[in-house]
């Protein structure tokens, strides 16, 4: 049976009173992500989960909980300390925090602050100014993670840094149309964006810094399944604690490799692409832990076939794939600024 958001919603604001509310320094909580883009009648897609922060007075808070399952829900928690939310000027600014209180996500909010603050930047969010803020930030976002690109590190590492610096090209864009910048669906949601403003021209670009523009769905398919098989062999062996070891799970399969296959099937087999080597990677930094050798050489080979099909075989290539995107990057600003010269619902 298909939960309705609101459904969602009741279910894991019962989990954050009951279990939340006991943590130590704990000020509140609210929706993060894509939830808050969502109607409440809505049917929640079955490759997604409730996202959570919980919101603590500790500077450092422990990792984030991640992803379980709760009353048939899958809710995903992570802890955010309280001094990244000082003011409305400081969420406003941060594209990743801004969407979260765009609309009413306040969860649990023991001082009332959290309440004030999303009211607040409820109404000052498509205020040009802070569009343009927000855009800069998803801007700098490239950047540093392209910058992170360390050839010492292990070639998944560098792969990972690479693909998400490339990534977030599609976020100054999102950002600038004031839609969700999404994680997995990131590449479909800008096609949809430049399509409604006539710039479809553009979107090839963007596939083609990701490297995966001609691309066929029957690769993408192969690619999808041998994806499948490293998953199931990271998940059977992962003991490392990792900021992601949730999703390399059982319960996050779903999410993770269904959620891929079902933009397959509807056609969006390059937008694909992103997610896939995410998880790949994430799979590769499990099995380079924690699986034995015959494992790790089974699995190997699949992951740098699919990286073959984007034209990356060293870390020489993903150098040079990193300042492609940074060439690129006063072209995607340019692109943003007349979206959002162009976006009625910005306001001055």
């Amino acid at each position: 049976m298909r939960v309705i958001v609101k459904q969602a919603k009741d279910v894991a604001r019962q989990w954050v009173i009951e279990e939340a509310g006991a943590i130590p320094g704990f000020r509140g909580a609210f929706f993060h992500g894509s939830m808050n883009w969502l109607p409440d009648t809505a049917a929640l897609p079955p490759a997604s989960d409730v996202d959570m922060m919980i919101v603590l007075a500790e500077p450092s808070p422990p990792a984030k909980l991640g992803k379980f399952l709760y009353r048939d829900v899958i809710l995903e928690v992570s802890y955010l300390p309280s001094d990244q939310l000082q003011s409305p000027n400081l969420i406003l600014g941060q594209y990743h925090l801004a969407g979260s209180f765009r609309t009413a996500s306040i969860i649990v909010d023991p001082s009332g602050q959290l309440t004030d603050f999303q009211a607040t930047v409820s109404e000052a969010y498509a205020k040009r100014h802070w569009v343009y803020r927000r855009c800069e930030h998803a801007r700098d976002k490239v950047l540093q993670h392209l910058l992170s690109l360390n050839e010492s590190e292990p070639f998944h590492d560098q792969v990972t840094a690479w693909l998400f610096g490339t990534g977030v090209t599609t976020h100054v864009l999102l950002v600038a149309g004031l839609r969700n910048p999404t994680v997995r669906r990131r590449y479909v949601a800008t096609q949809e964006l430049l399509a409604a403003y006539g710039r479809q021209d553009g979107y090839e670009t963007l596939l083609e810094l990701l490297g995966c523009a001609q691309m066929s769905r029957a690769r993408v398919e192969h690619h999808l399944a041998a994806l499948a098989d490293a998953f199931d062999a990271a998940k059977a062996v992962v003991k490392t604690p990792y900021f992601f070891t949730s999703d390399i799970s059982n319960l996050a399969r779903p999410i993770a490799i269904d959620g891929s296959r079902e933009l397959i099937e509807r056609g969006n087999h390059r937008e694909a692409i992103f997610w896939m080597v995410a998880t790949y990677a994430r799979c590769q930094k499990v099995l380079h832990h924690d699986a034995p050798p015959e494992t790790w050489e089974r699995v190997d080979p699949g992951f740098r076939h699919l990286l073959g099909d984007l034209e990356i075989t060293s870390s020489v290539d993903l150098r040079q794939r990193s300042d492609q995107v940074k060439q690129t990057l006063p072209w995607v600003w340019e692109m943003a600024e007349a979206i959002i010269a162009a976006n009625p619902g910005i306001q001055d």
